[in-house]
């Protein structure tokens, strides 16, 4: 009885987002400014040069509100 209603919403939920990807290692691996560049110790990277993966869920049309966690309560 649970996995299908698992499921279900899994499905429901799928439907109105999805997931944004971004590697950047193809392209920093294709830069020949790139080769050997954090070979020295405590030599800055290029930030051109700096491998990436990031992943975004994107949610409906609707942006909402924005939440700010650093805010202190008033207790």
């Amino acid at each position: 009885m649970r996995l299908p209603l698992l499921i279900a919403v899994a499905l429901l939920t799928s439907a109105c987002s999805n997931v944004e990807t971004k590697d950047t290692t193809a392209e920093v691996n294709a830069n020949p400014a790139c080769l050997g560049s954090g070979s020295q110790p405590g030599a800055a990277e290029a930030p051109w040069c700096k491998r990436e993966l990031k992943a975004e869920i994107v949610t409906g049309g609707d942006k909402g509100e924005k939440i700010d966690f650093n805010k202190k309560d008033d207790d």
